[in-house]
């Protein structure tokens, strides 16, 4: 390492004999040159011990962060260690979440069958209880015995004829003995009381 008093000493030397070997023509003006030279030395000297205090501080101050640095950074192995160690743990959740899943699934599909099978047997059961409180319809003989005949097209309905014949709806069901209007189909031929062309 570079050892500033041994320097100055040896700067220091090096004035004193210069000063005695000086030639004896002008000597006051080359002893006052060379305490200048020698002035400016020791001005470098200082810079350079200043710089060198920098550089060492500069190089404990990295020195030190390198250690700490190599004390946080994780190896290649302990990442891949950990990376893997999720991948378990991610495996094991989904398989217990899929397990999880099936199950809530199937507990709604036992319970939408449940609720099916319960609708569909109430519907049963009105229908039943309808099919039982249904009275067939009574017809009448009071409607007018003149007409015309009628062959149903595709879109009537019972009001339909009435309204396009004129007759009455209640006269038409009576004549044709309809029970349900619904089951009309285009091609059936029908008698219109009072009904006209």
């Amino acid at each position: 390492m570079f050892n500033v008093m041994k320097t100055k000493a040896a700067l220091s030397a090096l004035f004193a004999a210069c000063t005695l070997s000086l030639p004896a023509q002008n000597p006051s003006v080359e002893i006052a040159n060379l305490r200048q030279d020698v002035q400016m030395l020791y001005q470098r000297i200082e810079r350079l011990e200043l710089m060198i205090e920098q550089l060492q501080s500069q190089n404990s101050r990295l020195q030190s962060q390198a250690a700490a640095g190599a004390q946080s950074y994780a190896t290649v192995a302990q990442l891949n260690e950990a990376i893997a160690e999720v991948n378990r743990a991610a495996k094991a959740a989904a398989t217990g979440n899929r397990t999880e899943i099936l199950n809530q699934v199937q507990r709604q599909l036992d319970g939408l069958a449940k609720q099916t099978n319960d609708a569909l047997a109430s519907l049963s059961r009105n229908r039943a209880a309808a099919t039982a409180t249904v009275t067939p319809p009574v017809f009448t003989d009071n409607f007018p015995k003149e007409g015309i005949t009628y062959t149903v097209q595709r879109g009537d309905t019972i009001s339909v004829i009435a309204r396009k014949t004129g007759a009455k709806v209640q006269d038409i069901i009576n004549a044709n003995r309809i029970a349900d209007a619904t089951k009309l189909m285009p091609g059936d031929n029908l008698f219109i009381p009072g009904g006209k062309e």
